[in-house]
């Protein structure tokens, strides 16, 4: 078993808005296409940013920084990545003519990380900072960052933070 507490670290779940009705119009090389280089152009930002990617869900991208190595600055990186992920996705809409957008939802706090499985390990994240994150992305709006109260709260004096109305 390898598993390890992470006391502060950020995460961001990154969705692609519309993915559902591309795919059923096009054909699967091109859903494969489009999708290998939204994550692949996602990979380039997290590398650049010192961030960790821990894997793909379906249309929807996981990263963390602040582990494996702590660092101080995680929530700013992930920020910083944010919008670059917002930037990106946009070129690549007008490039490939799929009209994609995201939705990015973040959040700081403590993880748990582990290896499980027994056929295909898998690096995952668990823990109340994870579900937080989730449910911002999900709750979210396109090209925006959404966050949850500790990544807001650490955000405040570096970026501009606004609330969004009820």
């Amino acid at each position: 078993t390898i598993a390890d507490a992470h006391a502060a670290v950020t995460v961001l779940f990154a969705d692609v808005v519309g993915f559902t009705p591309f795919a059923e119009r096009v054909g699967p090389e091109d859903v494969v296409r489009v999708l290998d280089r939204i994550f692949s152009t996602f990979d380039d930002i997290a590398d650049r940013h010192g961030l960790e990617k821990i894997k793909t869900i379906g249309d929807a991208y996981l990263l963390v920084g602040g582990l494996p190595a702590a660092r101080p600055d995680h929530v700013v990186a992930v920020a910083r990545a944010a919008f670059e992920l917002i930037e990106a996705t946009d070129r690549l809409a007008a490039e490939t003519g799929s009209g994609l957008r995201i939705r990015i939802g973040m959040d700081s706090g403590p993880v748990v990380a582990g290896v499980i499985g027994r056929r295909k390990f898998s690096y995952d994240l668990w823990g109340a900072t994870v579900n937080m994150a989730s449910r911002m992305e999900s709750n979210g709006e396109r090209d925006t960052v959404t966050l949850g109260p500790a990544a807001a709260a650490r955000l405040a004096g570096s970026f501009r933070v606004v609330a969004r109305a009820a």
